[in-house]
């Protein structure tokens, strides 16, 4: 057999599409799945394969009834391959790109032999798998102005992951935005949020209970301690966010109306605001959309991003409040 890298990964492939005696497979469904994977060889090609493999590996063809069938031994040791096929490979490296900032740098350290072996899986078929060809034809970009994140210390990011993933206290040295002073407290870690390119801390200070949210970059040091986080009764992070700690959450919930210019309310049609959201075309080409949603700050940010294209017409509390901030950047303007 030949050892190329490309046949190699193929008979990896091959072998990790036979099922364990009584079920089999076909050669015509391995070729299949090979190809699916971005290899491009023939039935032929695949009998050929695993006949010689059938001479390293306990494999046996059932030759009862076509199509004939291949199977790992009843009494086959167990076996496993440390293989991954073109579809795992890329969904690793995705992992990789999106979640790095939010998973254990343990975790990381440990998936490192993972991340390797997926990346010369796609080099090595790029250009022959779409599969293989789908990192780089993908993207995630912000709906908003595009910012740089801000420098987080890895060292510091490990030990706050590793303190937050085994419940342990942890000794910080905060750097506040205003003043600029440096604090030096222990934190009990209760939770990791990112908003934007942004990483935050959800935790409570000392043995007080109130919960606090720490910009993870303003965080000069952390040491973790031997100490049990100390978690407030029944705190779950879903029910804080929902208290619209971050301003993006719940809020009131209010009946909203508003006037929208085609060009800025299009996109409601096809991504609404509510289940019950309703879009009516006004004598004069503009979009009256009503919904029941959430009145918080988020809403007010969004909101006065469209400018003079969009008036609020209800809730009138609402109505006011954008009316007064529009006002106040017309007389920074004059």
């Amino acid at each position: 057999m030949s050892f190329t890298p490309e046949t190699l990964l193929r008979h990896w492939q091959t072998l990790r599409r036979i099922p364990r005696y009584p079920q089999k497979i076909t050669a015509g469904d391995i070729c299949q799945h090979l190809h699916d994977e971005g290899y491009e060889v023939g039935k032929r090609t695949v009998e050929r394969d695993l006949h010689a493999l059938s001479r390293i590996f306990p494999l046996v063809l059932d030759e009862r009834a076509k199509p004939y069938g291949w199977s790992w031994s009843r009494d086959a040791a167990g076996f496993d391959l440390p293989g991954m096929t073109v579809s795992e490979s890329l969904t690793v490296m995705m992992a990789k790109e999106h979640l790095r900032s939010v998973m254990p740098a343990s975790t990381l350290e440990q998936m490192a032999p993972y991340f390797r072996q997926a990346e010369q899986n796609l080099n090595t078929l790029s250009g022959r798998s779409a599969l293989a060809a789908w990192f780089d034809k993908v993207r995630i970009i912000p709906p908003t102005q595009p910012l740089l994140a801000p420098q987080v210390d890895e060292a510091t990011l490990s030990v706050l992951q590793e303190g937050l993933l085994h419940n342990r206290q942890c000794a910080i040295t905060y750097q506040r935005r205003v003043a600029g002073d440096v604090d030096e407290y222990p934190v009990n870690l209760l939770g990791l949020v990112q908003r934007g390119v942004v990483l935050y801390l959800v935790c409570t200070i000392k043995m007080y209970t109130d919960l606090r949210i720490l910009a993870l970059h303003r965080v000069l040091s952390a040491t973790m301690l031997d100490t049990p986080t100390a978690k407030p009764k029944g705190f779950k992070l879903d029910d804080y966010l929902a208290t619209c700690a971050f301003g993006w959450t719940t809020g009131i919930l209010v009946r909203f109306e508003a006037l929208f210019t085609p060009e800025a309310g299009n996109h409601l049609c096809e991504t609404p605001l509510s289940e019950d959201q309703a879009v009516t075309v006004q004598e004069d080409g503009k979009l009256k959309v009503t919904a029941t949603i959430h009145q918080n700050p988020q809403l007010v940010w969004w909101l006065l991003g469209f400018g003079a294209d969009v008036e609020v017409i209800a809730p009138v509390e609402l109505r006011s409040q954008i009316a007064e901030k529009h006002r106040t950047a017309a007389s920074i303007y004059d």
